[in-house]
């Protein structure tokens, strides 16, 4: 029985496929001091339109290092959904003498395809590797499981992929049983951690008899990630299934991978738990869970969404903005500090302005503005139902509208009881096609709707200095994107009047508005 470490292709969905020079050495070093067969590198792809780093392609540079650093057997994946027989001389060429094994990623959907690119690449001398995911619906894939016979002669090893990370060990042992009654080809199996159970699942494979498991240093892998392989090593080491395991190379390559789980945090949470238990992707879970504006009540909302096969848990009446009371003037109040440390000129100028609505993107400040004679709109979007619930002690009526997204929403609907009767949800966003349910586009939106020609922006102060995180980074540059979009496709002035580093934004003083006004 085979162990495969594929830490460096799986990882690679947390880091862009960029791994630090130093570490990666590391890792060689500590793994060939451990009892691994197969170390997997990464990824060798066609070119994509977006930045992917090198271990997604694995250049020829990258395959000459791995191969001097390390003492194992080295393997490389391709996606088959990207993938075809007539682009294999050209990806694989250059791996001959470098790799051992190519493993190929199959959606049963596409396994009679999948056979035809399998037999491009054992003919081009390489270990091959089948690698059918999505393995709790194998069930449903009636024609798939008929076809698994064909891999004799063509694969070296059939891999049961729980993509979901949902099964059970029953489920292990049904479905191990249905491929051995297939094929006589070695089986493997490669778990998710969602529920916990990739160690007790990888433990039921090796009792059923499959001659291949995978494992990643710390879990690290896409969403909740895999099978750590300390823990792995660790538990063959105590049956006696592992002998002499050198710990002091284990916890060498363990502790940089341990630091870097701190900082991208992949591990299992409940969002990743209740798409593991409903096998729904993982690939959008990673997604809602990065993004600092979806709390966890929006995201399982989602999912459960999702479970039930529904588009969305409410529908809400549109607001016609034809009946509702045009403003030249607004200000967009979002979630930085500055809303609060200069809230008390920013009220002085709004009551100087009875005619401008103040529209909240963000819940977290409106608190501060609290008893003003102004209409107010307080944008919905994720979890700020929620938000606005805790702001103002939860059952308390507010004075304004609650705008949210079109139907449907991405994350589900959730409006705080004593809102209900002044809820709408926008019929559209027609100025940018992407970010379209964000906070910003939302209240973007409400203000062109409402007639607004000048837009003022508080609470916007962008993000600076070395402790600026990915999150911080990607709302910056989502709502820098919004910004431009918005100037280009609407009439209207964006000015911001407390200290902003958003270039989408003029600048101006609330305090000379104060003297001017």
């Amino acid at each position: 029985m085979k162990l495969l470490d594929c830490t460096l292709r799986d990882g690679g969905y947390y880091t862009n496929w960029d791994f630090d020079p130093d570490l990666v050495q590391n890792y060689f070093e500590s793994f060939n001091k451990l009892p691994i067969e197969y170390l997997e590198i990464g990824y060798r792809s066609n070119p994509m339109n977006s930045y992917l780093g090198e271990y997604f392609y694995c250049p020829p540079h990258v395959l000459e290092k791995c191969k001097e650093s390390s003492n194992k057997k080295l393997v490389i994946i391709l996606n088959e959904k990207d993938v075809r027989a007539e682009h294999v001389p050209q990806l694989l060429t250059p791996c001959k003498g470098y790799i051992d094994m190519v493993r190929i990623a199959i959606d049963p959907k596409n396994f009679k395809r999948a056979l035809l690119l399998a037999e491009a690449v054992k003919k081009e001398g390489f270990q091959v590797g089948f690698n059918v995911m999505y393995m709790s619906n194998w069930a449903d894939e009636k024609e798939f499981l008929a076809q698994i016979k064909n891999v004799d002669g063509i694969a070296d090893y059939f891999y049961m992929v729980d993509s979901f990370g949902g099964v059970y060990p029953e489920d292990v042992r049904n479905t191990f049983n249905i491929v051995r009654d297939q094929t006589d080809v070695e089986i493997g199996f490669h778990g998710h951690n969602n529920l916990q159970m990739a160690l007790i699942n990888t433990l039921t494979a090796i009792e059923c008899g499959v001659s291949i498991v995978d494992a990643t240093v710390t879990g690290m892998g896409r969403g909740a990630g895999n099978l750590s392989t300390e823990l792995l090593l660790t538990t063959l080491n105590s049956k006696g299934l592992i002998k002499d395991l050198d710990f002091n190379a284990l916890s060498k390559v363990v502790d940089p991978f341990s630091e870097m789980q701190a900082e991208y945090g992949w591990g299992t949470n409940l969002p990743y738990m209740v798409s593991g238990a409903h096998s729904l992707p993982q690939k959008q879970v990673m997604e809602w869970v990065t993004k600092r504006y979806y709390s966890l009540n929006s995201i399982i909302r989602a999912l459960s969404n999702q479970s039930r096969g529904i588009k969305d848990n409410k529908e809400l009446k549109a607001l016609d903005f034809n009946e509702v009371e045009k403003y030249p003037e607004a200000i967009l109040i979002g979630g930085g500090p500055n809303a609060v440390v200069h809230a008390k000129g920013i009220k002085e100028f709004l009551l100087k302005n009875p005619n401008m609505v103040i529209i909240h993107a963000s819940s977290k400040n409106a608190r501060s503005y609290e008893n003003l004679p102004n209409e107010q709109y307080f944008c919905l979007v994720g979890n700020e139902g929620h938000r606005l619930e805790q702001v103002f002690n939860y059952n308390k009526k507010i004075n304004g509208k609650c705008i949210l997204p079109p139907y449907p929403r991405k994350m589900g609907t959730y409006i705080p009881s004593a809102l209900t009767d002044c809820a709408y949800e926008l019929k559209n966003v027609d100025f940018t096609d992407k970010f379209e349910d964000s906070h910003t586009a939302i209240a973007l939106q409400t203000a062109f709707e409402l007639g607004v020609e000048t837009i003022y922006f508080t609470g916007y102060d962008g993000y600076e200095g070395d402790a600026i995180d990915k999150k911080e980074q990607e709302l910056f540059l989502e709502n820098e994107y919004l910004f431009k979009n918005f100037k280009v496709k609407k009439p209207v002035s964006l000015v911001s009047i407390t200290s902003s580093l958003y270039e989408g934004l003029e600048e101006d003083s609330v305090y000379s508005k104060i003297e001017r006004k």
